[in-house]
């Protein structure tokens, strides 16, 4: 009895659930080491920041794990299909516990542990998704949902007689009253609010622009400065080839000059503008259409001109009048 209990790695998303699931097994006198995979596709702000904040709540280290070349693969062509947007749930889930996996052998611990509670959400927290996660992550029985634990089959840690059933909880369903209630009686008040899981995948207009993408260009063509493209400004597919981005603040502007290598870049020499990038073969026509759309959004005096730098190979100056803001194409040709 009087031996240490061994260690386990303990997934932290930032959010209550996982705090809880660390929380509950560092009470049963497990060691936890916390992990944390950053995936580039979060929209949080501080995520990192809360992750840490509960570590330190805990008095658990934390390993922050960057992953986001090998999670694009998962985004590209998940194995079970992708969730309500473009969000891959069960690969999703799988590919951060083989990583988790990785890590216990790294580490020495002899089981994961994730805040999973069974039935709270619809596509991957049902008993048949929480048994092909187990199983398709090679953790089998090494990992543990402490939350649910009691009304799951028995894990590692049980069947080695360092914890007793009744030791797991047994929450279930959307519900948050008992996970609240936890917290308020462990003083864990470091957590983000659920924000569903994937981020910006869930988003309608990011899902709509990648959905896009895909079937112009393929899922295996897009490299990770394509996936961070589609987070900003404004998208206009010009063609089954070509695309117009268009800036929405200075900010985005900014940003959108760091992408321009290899795009034409759309400036505004005598008026406040956006800046904006059209990326892939456009013909003369296309050109204009670009220019003048772009145009809608300069401070261009009513019925007036403009002109446009057309930066790039072969620079050049095209004097455009903007789109009307009723004009139907503004609306038909815009993604997402």
């Amino acid at each position: 009895m009087g031996e240490k209990k061994p260690t386990a790695i303990a997934l932290l998303s930032g959010g209550l659930d996982s705090a809880l699931a660390a929380a509950l097994t560092k009470r049963l006198g497990f060691g936890v080491v916390g992990v944390n995979f950053s995936t580039g596709f979060c929209t949080g702000q501080g995520r990192c920041d809360t992750v840490l904040a509960v570590g330190q709540a805990l008095g658990i280290p934390v390993r922050l794990l960057d992953v986001d070349q090998e999670y694009l693969e998962v985004v590209k062509a998940p194995k079970f299909g992708y969730g309500s947007g473009m969000n891959p749930c069960l690969d999703c889930r799988i590919f951060m516990l083989k990583k988790a996996g990785e890590l216990m052998e790294r580490e020495g611990a002899e089981f994961v542990v994730t805040g999973e509670v069974l039935g709270q959400r619809p596509m991957s927290q049902h008993r048949r998704a929480l048994d092909l996660v187990a199983a398709e992550s090679g953790l089998g029985d090494r990992l543990v949902r402490p939350l649910s634990g009691r009304l799951l089959a028995a894990t590692w840690p049980e069947k080695q007689g360092w914890v007793r059933r009744e030791d797991w909880l047994d929450i279930q369903g959307r519900s948050r009253r008992r996970q609240l209630e936890l917290a308020r009686q462990w003083g864990i008040e470091d957590f983000s609010q659920p924000a569903g899981g994937c981020c910006i995948l869930l988003e309608k207009s990011y899902a709509a622009r990648l959905r896009d993408l895909f079937r112009q260009r393929g899922p295996q063509a897009l490299t990770q400065e394509d996936f961070a493209l589609l987070r900003h400004g404004r998208h206009f597919r010009l063609s089954p080839k070509a695309k117009l981005i268009v800036g929405r603040d200075e900010t985005e502007n900014a940003v959108l000059e760091g992408f321009s290598r290899g795009r034409l870049r759309l400036e505004f020499p005598d008026v406040p503008g956006p800046t904006a990038l059209v990326e892939g073969p456009v013909g003369e026509e296309e050109l204009v259409l670009a220019a003048r759309i772009a145009a809608r959004y300069a401070d261009v005096p009513p019925g007036e001109e403009t002109r446009v730098q057309v930066l790039g190979p072969e620079p050049r100056v095209l004097r455009v009048r903007p789109l009307p803001p009723d004009d139907p194409r503004l609306r038909e040709l815009r993604v997402g």
